[in-house]
């Protein structure tokens, strides 16, 4: 019984002195390793420049979100600001809850404060796409309620190659092939933003190990019924190939370049085209049919996106076919996006569609 007794007593000095160990990293902002002490360098570099003091950290449980935790949480010891960790519980499996509790007592030993909100909303079809509206929508509330205008996702070099590869299954254009922006401006004052992006998976897991000791898998990721999955699955493949993410990266980053040369040209023909009056939006016939099938997409697909504030983008298929039902016929009435978009005299009109 002695014996038993002492094991448990040095089996719980080992797990204060690897918490005190961690919590003496994250305040020394991981200088005694020189990998991680890179990555949080550039980490804490990219939050200085968006001169924000406070902050809203998406967690997991899986190794980004929690390498991202730790990268905040070492931050906020060194500046002086107010950061929320929050997760959101999709409530989409039996054990969801239990994993979400698990992880917030995970963190609290750590002195992090996790925030749960949980979905009451059943998500039934396009699970992955229903639940990233679910989840983003809980997270603006949050936002809005404690009047925080900066959320940080772990998104990471990976995620950016998939997210490619999903894109170019679909016939994305130059736009979506470039994939994810580092800023996006998810509904009024609240940006979505992506300081991971340029790590690579494997960095953020020992960063996860190395502060925490463990890290939680998402069943679901291994679910070859999602796109994503079956894609990630091919990573293997592709590198035996010869194609490797590396190479990826630097495609889409060059794909970035040339969408960032397109925008500031169709800025301007969106400015020249576009406006709103009241409660509707005026899209000008004349100046619209002056420009290619390409533009027309994108005027229409930020046209419905600002005015309606999703998250997503109507799918370019179905604003084509919008566009050709307007031009076979002239008093066409349709629905798309939310909208009532109908022709009228020298202008195309979007009004917002009313749902019983």
């Amino acid at each position: 019984k002695k014996n038993i007794q002492k094991q448990a007593s040095l089996c719980y000095k080992k797990l204060s002195m690897s918490k005190k160990n961690s919590n003496v990293i994250l305040k020394n902002g991981f200088k005694n390793y020189e990998e991680l002490s890179h990555i949080y360098s550039i980490f804490k570099k990219k939050l200085n420049s968006f001169k924000k003091k406070t902050f809203l950290i998406a967690v997991s449980g899986g190794p980004d979100s929690l390498a991202l935790t730790a990268l905040a949480k070492s931050y906020s010891y060194e500046n002086k600001c107010k950061i929320y960790y929050v997760l959101v519980d999709h409530n989409l499996r039996k054990n969801s809850s239990h994993e979400a509790k698990s992880v917030k007592k995970l963190l609290k030993k750590y002195q992090i404060i996790l925030n749960v909100l949980k979905n009451k909303k059943p998500i039934e079809k396009n699970i992955q796409s229903e639940a990233r509206v679910v989840r983003y929508n809980l997270l603006k509330s949050f936002c809005k309620k404690k009047k925080i205008k900066t959320i940080l996702t772990a998104h990471n070099l990976e995620d950016q190659v998939e997210t490619f590869f999903i894109r170019l299954s679909r016939g994305s254009g130059l736009h979506g092939l470039s994939s994810m922006k580092q800023i996006n401006k998810i509904e009024g004052n609240i940006n979505l933003i992506r300081p991971l992006l340029d790590f690579k998976k494997i960095k953020l897991i020992k960063i996860s190990k190395l502060i925490f000791g463990k890290y939680y898998k998402d069943p679901t990721n291994k679910n070859t019924k999602y796109l994503r999955t079956r894609i990630r699955n091919l990573q293997e493949s592709l590198e035996t190939s010869g194609i490797n993410y590396d190479q990826v990266i630097r495609s889409i980053r060059n794909l970035a370049s040339s969408r960032d040369t397109l925008d500031q040209y169709f800025n301007k023909i969106y400015k020249n085209t576009v406006n709103k009056k009241n409660s509707i939006i005026m899209i000008n016939l004349k100046n619209f049919n002056k420009i290619n099938q390409e533009m027309k997409m994108r005027v229409f697909k930020k046209a419905i996106k600002d005015f309606t504030k999703a998250y997503y983008s109507t799918r370019s298929k179905k604003i084509f076919n919008l566009i050709d039902k307007i031009k076979a016929k002239k008093n066409a009435k349709l629905t798309l996006g939310g909208c009532i978009i109908s022709r009228e005299k020298n202008h195309i009109i979007l009004k917002k569609e009313i749902k019983n």
